[in-house]
């Protein structure tokens, strides 16, 4: 595979690091720049314990996966700090638009369902190639999911993947919690009950992301409030998420497939790809001309919302931790014009909390 100049591992001294634009259980993401190219990239550093393990398992996943729907790894540079304690810096390819939940915060709160079975098909394919080389992410979720752009998205945050054949190897001598990572309430219930990760077990929290895009809250909010409760009723109920009701016939029937308490009954990510609801109305232009109203001029802008969004996005990779998702209860497709009042009054007073939920980095 054949690589340009701008994919190659940064030598030291040839890059700068800028502004933090992450952090997580495993360390920092820091926005960089090449000093040969002037392209920009992400820096994702850890030094020793959990954090450090957890970044090259990353490392380790990314650098033999060549996907477009998977986040490009550049390369690695370990080495050993002031204090003589292992460091690792993970450069990986810059995603312009952040993830998911940073993109459905800053445009209105939740996700349009066209918008969704986009991104829903792309992640599919990203799970499609991931499974057919027998690797679970067991991270899924909308901070995990990276858009660039263009409008392509791609899964991102691999501390928690594993591979199948090191499941089977480690067997029984895994305890508990060794053999438990990820998210929890985006976790499928077997994981939970420590029955064993397996590719069923991302389609459980595919379900549980799509949720996410098209509620603008995780899975299983309000319905509990104590997390021990909340992984408890997840693993040993028979209940499921709760579905957004405003779905078409085909998004309810997508999730089902997901959201099946039965591993073995879940469809996979190949057939889901055949699905109605991700194969139907996808055509990428069409989508752009009757939902994206771009200003024609420069006098068409008075037309578009007078917001102050950065343009530094505020997170390009998946951070660790689940961090506090605020997100408006609306979902109308309309664009509507409003003064800072009212703005002010839809940030305070219109918003889901989620709660502060870590990832469980298994190790």
């Amino acid at each position: 595979m054949s690589l340009d100049k701008q994919c190659l591992a940064p030598q030291p001294g040839e890059w700068v690091k800028g502004k933090m634009v992450g952090s997580g259980s495993f360390g920092t993401v820091h926005l960089a720049m090449s000093k040969a190219t002037g392209g920009l990239f992400v820096v994702k550093s850890a030094q020793e314990g959990p954090g450090l393990k957890s970044l090259e398992n990353e490392a380790n996943m990314l650098e033999k996966l060549h996907s477009p729907y998977i986040v490009r790894c550049m390369g690695r540079d370990s080495f050993v700090g002031r204090q003589g304690e292992g460091r690792l810096n993970l450069f990986m390819e810059y995603m312009a638009g952040g993830s998911l939940s940073n993109v459905a915060d800053k445009f209105g709160g939740i996700l349009e369902e066209k918008v969704i079975r986009l991104y829903t098909r792309e992640i599919l394919q990203g799970l499609k190639y991931l499974h057919k080389n027998e690797i679970v992410h067991c991270d899924l979720k909308c901070q995990n999911v990276l858009l660039g752009s263009s409008g392509n998205v791609k899964l991102a945050d691999f501390g928690c993947a594993k591979r199948l054949r090191d499941l089977k190897s480690m067997g029984a001598s895994m305890t508990s919690w060794q053999s438990i990572s990820g998210t929890p309430l985006w976790m499928a219930p077997e994981v939970l009950r420590n029955e064993g990760v397996t590719l069923a077990s991302d389609i459980w929290s595919l379900g549980c992301t799509i949720i996410e895009m098209a509620t603008g809250r995780p899975p299983w909010s309000g319905e509990v409030s104590n997390p021990m409760a909340a992984v408890m009723m997840i693993a040993c109920s028979n209940k499921i998420p709760q579905i957004p009701t405003h779905l078409s016939k085909e998004g309810l029937d997508f999730l089902a497939k997901c959201l099946d308490r039965n591993p073995a009954k879940r469809w996979t990510a190949e057939e889901l790809l055949s699905h109605p609801f991700v194969s139907r109305h996808l055509e990428r232009e069409n989508l752009r001309k009757e939902d994206f109203d771009s200003p024609k001029s420069i006098l068409d802008v008075r037309n578009h919302e007078d917001g102050s969004d950065s343009d530094q996005p505020e997170c390009v990779d998946g951070c660790g931790f689940f961090r506090r998702i605020s997100f408006s209860k609306r979902h109308g497709c309309k664009r509507k014009k409003m003064n800072k009042k009212s703005r002010k009054q839809l940030v305070e007073g219109d918003l889901a909390s989620s709660g502060n939920w870590v990832t469980v980095r298994s190790g």
